[in-house]
């Protein structure tokens, strides 16, 4: 098995644009249409009382939960920000057994609760397990400029140079300066701009400008790279869903 498809997308907390409606049961539809064997999603609900008491058809379990249901059969949640009676962060679903995970905190602020989330798995017949690194960055660039420190620093601590390695998430750089620093320091190619050569506009959903969401990878072959654009995803999120094929390197 050499090809792997994967999506990243901030859900919004199950949410469409401004909050004007409950979307999460489009977003799984929306999810398994696409046939990713690994999702990298951001702002996941894990624990929302209120909602719940509000909303007739809101999950009973954890949004992470509730979007793997029966196609994603393992899956890791990265609890970043803690609230009266809630909590929200990345996971990460997968086709594939994640044999580790670990959540770190990058806060720069008590204001902005941030993670990474790094899971290990294990693909068939792939000599090396998977590293997929999940982020969502602050708003802030001197902020970003330090959370980029820590990704490089911890790849370059426990990522063997050789493995297959997968960062995606939210990274709020809108002026694209993470990109450089990412793609000089780890070798890795953002699937965007080595396809089409830019970043894809993935914010807002309705009329996509900024350029926040990316996927780099490492020791894959790009086959191909999709922005979600239309009516039917900007109906679940304030974002848009970017997906990639990606093809192993023997």
């Amino acid at each position: 098995m050499q090809n792997l498809q994967i999506v990243t997308y901030n859900i919004h907390k199950g949410f469409s644009q401004f909050k004007r409606r409950m979307a999460v049961h489009d977003l799984r539809d929306r999810l398994r249409g696409i046939g990713a064997d690994v999702v990298f999603l951001q702002e996941v609900q894990g624990l929302h009382e209120k909602h719940s008491a509000r909303h007739q058809n809101w999950p009973v379990a954890p949004q992470y939960e509730f979007l793997a249901d029966s196609i994603w059969n393992d899956f890791a949640y990265g609890k970043n920000a803690v609230y009266d009676g809630g909590h929200h962060g990345n996971a990460i679903l997968s086709k594939y057994p994640i044999t580790r995970w670990d959540n770190v905190d990058i806060s720069m602020h008590d204001s902005e609760s941030r993670g990474l989330l790094h899971c290990e798995m294990t693909v068939p017949g792939w000599p090396q397990n998977l590293h997929c690194i999940n982020v969502h960055l602050g708003l802030l660039g001197h902020w970003r400029k330090k959370q980029i420190t820590l990704i490089k620093n911890r790849i370059e601590q426990l990522v063997p140079a050789d493995a297959p390695l997968i960062i995606a998430g939210d990274f709020n750089d809108w002026r694209r300066h993470a990109s450089d620093e990412l793609v000089h320091a780890l070798q890795v190619s953002e699937v965007f701009e080595a396809t089409s050569g830019r970043n894809a506009r993935s914010y807002p959903a309705i009329f996509p400008m900024l350029h926040l969401d990316r996927i780099y990878v490492r020791g894959f072959s790009i086959e191909l790279a999709h922005a979600h654009h239309g009516r039917s995803w900007s109906r679940v999120s304030d974002h848009i869903a970017l997906s990639a094929r990606l093809v192993r390197k023997s």
